[in-house]
């Protein structure tokens, strides 16, 4: 199967489509890269440094739902009707593509098959499917900050993923771990009135 970026390419603009896309046109694309390959597609807008008003917490329902599967040890995701219906403007679709080629590009280019079992055996996906999961939730939170670290983590996750590179799957996590931290962190400071998490484990410290 082609390369991610030259396949959203053709599919987004080489070839004519229909003013709207629907999820289910889209998700025809996975083949049989299945659930990588809908993690990164699926938290490509989030994921820019671009604004995405509207799509993080439809999108991060998505992820968690496929998520959730992962972690049962599903071999082929599945989505209700009303999701796989749900339509975006191809217009913006095309815009979040057009950002995220390049990005996908510097990715595709360090990937490669290695430390396989990570993505492959069942206690890694368990460990993946939850880190995503939890990741999704994250950025379901309607506040500043707590959508697009995580949103990074799955798309660099679910790359891994998808080429069987447990090693960027590793970077995914890692990022996923920094974005819990930094989510934490903010509704820590909204529940003590300005206290970041950061302040108080600093407080804690020089205790």
């Amino acid at each position: 199967m082609a390369k991610l970026s030259v396949e959203l390419n053709r599919y987004f603009f080489e070839e004519e489509r229909q003013p709207k896309v629907t999820l289910a046109e889209i998700l025809s694309l996975a083949g049989e890269r299945t659930f990588g390959f809908l993690f990164v597609l699926i938290a490509i807008p989030s994921a820019l440094p671009i604004p995405a008003t509207g799509y993080s917490i439809p999108f991060a329902i998505v992820i968690f739902f496929l998520a959730v599967q992962l972690v049962i040890g599903r071999q082929r995701p599945w989505l209700p009707a009303k999701m796989m219906n749900s339509s975006l403007k191809l217009e913006t679709t095309q815009g979040f593509i057009k950002a995220a080629i390049p990005w996908l590009q510097r990715i595709e280019a360090l990937t490669q098959p290695r430390l396989t079992g990570i993505c492959t055996s069942v206690p890694g996906q368990i460990f993946i499917g939850t880190a995503i999961a939890l990741m999704s939730i994250s950025m379901m939170i309607p506040i500043p900050g707590t959508n697009t670290l995580p949103a990074i983590g799955i798309f660099v996750t679910g790359f891994g993923l998808m080429e069987d590179d447990g090693a960027i799957s590793l970077a995914g996590l890692v990022i996923c771990l920094c974005g819990a931290i930094l989510s934490i962190s903010i509704l820590v400071a909204l529940v003590w009135g300005g206290s970041s998490l950061l302040d108080m484990i600093r407080g804690w410290l020089g205790r």
